[in-house]
């Protein structure tokens, strides 16, 4: 069984809420204290900040430790005060807080090592990489993204996005949401696919996260 996440708290980006239930229902994570934010907070950075140290205090009040399931650099970006980090938050939380070793959500669930060679699979164009929360809460992580916009960012991305999926969400939503997804594609103006990977590298952070808590 390994290591136990019983009396730890795990606070998350609701974009990361897959595959955290999905180890929850595994018995990985065998933790009753899961919070989450509001996915694609990234956006509304005094926003993330209030709900984050809320869930985070609240994590702190019914277990012994906290788990940080966020990014760094990518997932907040402080445009009112630059020099602010994500590390700052987390280090104003106490000792009994720390975060995962990533700088985004794609990066828990694959390597930059891993992420190039799916491209370099898929020809070597760049791609847009996610995961399955930013299909899944595509209103919410994409909030305030018009056409415009949108023709902006993906089209250049010529490669296509890729879905880092270790949760087999990928085959299920396009069984079941056929229309969906393809007016996903059409709205990005790229071609969308999942990529199965393994979770290992997502368990692995959180045990790393769990080993720094117990030193």
């Amino acid at each position: 069984m390994g290591e136990s996440f019983k009396d730890i708290a795990i606070v998350a980006c609701g974009t990361m809420s897959p595959e955290i239930n999905n180890l929850k229902q595994l018995g990985f994570l065998d933790t009753e204290h899961i919070f989450f934010t509001t996915p694609g907070l990234h956006q509304d950075i005094p926003e993330l900040e209030t709900q984050l140290v809320r869930l985070i205090e609240k994590g702190k009040s019914v277990a012994r430790g906290v788990i940080v399931v966020y990014g760094g650099k990518y997932c907040y970006v402080n445009p009112d005060n630059p020099t602010r980090l994500m590390k700052d938050i987390i280090g104003e939380q106490g000792s009994n807080v720390v975060r995962i070793e990533a700088s985004h959500c794609m990066g828990m669930m694959a390597t930059e090592q891993q992420m190039k060679q799916i491209t370099t699979d898929l020809g070597g164009e760049p791609v847009w990489f996610m995961t399955p929360g930013w299909v899944k809460f595509k209103k919410q992580v994409f909030k305030g993204w018009d056409k415009a916009i949108a023709n902006e960012n993906f089209p250049r991305h010529t490669g296509g996005a890729v879905v880092l999926d270790g949760i087999e969400y990928m085959d299920q939503y396009m069984t079941e949401n056929p229309e969906e997804f393809l007016d996903y594609c059409d709205w990005m103006g790229i071609p969308m696919q999942g990529a199965p990977v393994s979770m290992d590298r997502f368990k692995g952070l959180l045990t790393d996260a769990l080993a720094a808590l117990n030193r």
